[in-house]
């Protein structure tokens, strides 16, 4: 059982670890514009606080930690040339030496979009059920 344990352990590192090379040929300029979008959007989604399912949802709530963000990271992976992603590569130890980039700007990014997505559905909402009231579907 302990080396199932360290098996996804290590899985989980070295998928940290990837969204960090993500990261880094995301700022690379020879990254294609659309590799950009998508690493940038993967990188965000695996960093930040706030999922698709919350994880508080039982099975749900990892489902998408578990598909979206690997599925994500191999696909993002695939758009970048192998030159930019070897760069990125031998970048992330010196990078981040403590294991991980802390920006607040970034941070601040995240939450803005994520209070944007709030304001949509329930704006959304609101005059969805105003609709309902009226009769006019």
């Amino acid at each position: 059982m302990s080396t199932f344990l360290e098996r996804i352990k290590e899985k989980a590192r070295w998928l940290k670890q990837q969204a960090f090379v993500l990261y880094l040929a995301y700022k690379d300029p020879r990254t294609p514009w659309m590799a950009k979008v998508f690493a940038a959007i993967v990188v965000a989604y695996t960093f930040s606080p706030i999922d698709l399912v919350p994880d508080f949802i039982p099975v749900l709530g990892y489902l998408d930690d578990l598909l979206l963000v690997p599925l994500g990271i191999a696909l993002a992976i695939k758009m970048i040339p192998e030159e930019v992603l070897a760069d990125a590569r031998e970048g992330v130890e010196k990078a981040f030496p403590d294991g991980k980039p802390k920006s607040w700007v970034v941070g601040a990014i995240i939450i803005a979009i994520w209070v944007v997505i709030l304001v949509l559905v329930v704006f959304w909402m609101v005059r969805w059920m105003g609709d309902l009231r009226t009769g006019a579907a």
